[in-house]
């Protein structure tokens, strides 16, 4: 297995001189769940309510939000988080971003996004959805975008931590391990393998190489724990 990682420490090294900047880079994986959620429930009741949407148009467009979000995760993952940065300003800004969870993948407190680059990104989306979608539409299609991202942010800190023995969840685990200890040049999708295998970025021979990754893994922690 090759060793594309610096450390696989569950702790958080330091990323900022300043002592302000340093715990916006932090956040404990369920935060995301309380400020988002209460963010699901205003959009939905608002879409709901009386004279404004009925549920099977109100799903319609939850159902759409997931999908959109899909493409949103690949394609920020590949071209956003995985862009080539030349300078120092742009490497840096590179490592703040995505960098440094591949040269530590299991830090524990950089697994989901802080609210200080969530929240902004939400508002900026939420904005740029309003451009071609109505009032009641948007209050619709915005919390199956939002719960897309709250099943990613969950899954991405599960496949970290959690141990899967089988199933999908050991499946999508497979995938996203080898993304950071084979090739991070392919395998973009976190919570679904589906955009990789339309843009022709999945790997081959994926089910025996990411058993080879797990498996490695698994005894890393093994060894850490003894």
């Amino acid at each position: 297995m090759a060793k594309n990682y610096v450390s696989n420490s569950s702790e958080s090294p330091r990323m900022f001189k300043s002592n302000l900047l340093e715990p916006l880079s932090k956040v404990h994986y369920s935060v995301p769940l309380f400020i988002y959620i209460p963010v699901v429930v205003y959009f939905s009741w608002k879409a709901l309510g009386p004279g404004q949407m009925d549920v099977l148009h109100y799903l319609g467009f939850v159902a759409l939000g997931l999908f959109v979000w899909t493409l949103s995760e690949y394609s920020l993952h590949r071209w956003v988080f995985h862009f080539h940065p030349k300078g120092k300003i742009l490497e840096r800004i590179h490592f703040i971003f995505h960098g440094v969870h591949h040269d530590y993948p299991r830090d524990r407190m950089r697994l989901v996004m802080p609210p200080s680059a969530s929240i902004p990104m939400a508002l900026i989306l939420y904005f740029f959805f309003s451009l071609f979608l109505g009032n009641y539409q948007l209050a619709a299609f915005f919390p199956g975008f939002i719960i897309g991202y709250l099943f990613y942010d969950m899954t991405h800190y599960a496949i970290h931590h959690a141990n899967f023995k089988s199933g999908i969840w050991k499946t999508i685990k497979q995938h996203h391990m080898l993304h950071h200890y084979q090739d991070p040049a392919k395998g973009y999708g976190v919570s679904s393998a589906l955009w990789d295998k339309i843009f022709g970025s999945d790997f081959d021979n994926k089910k025996s190489a990411g058993e080879k990754v797990v498996n490695r893994e698994s005894e890393m922690e093994t060894a850490k724990q003894s």
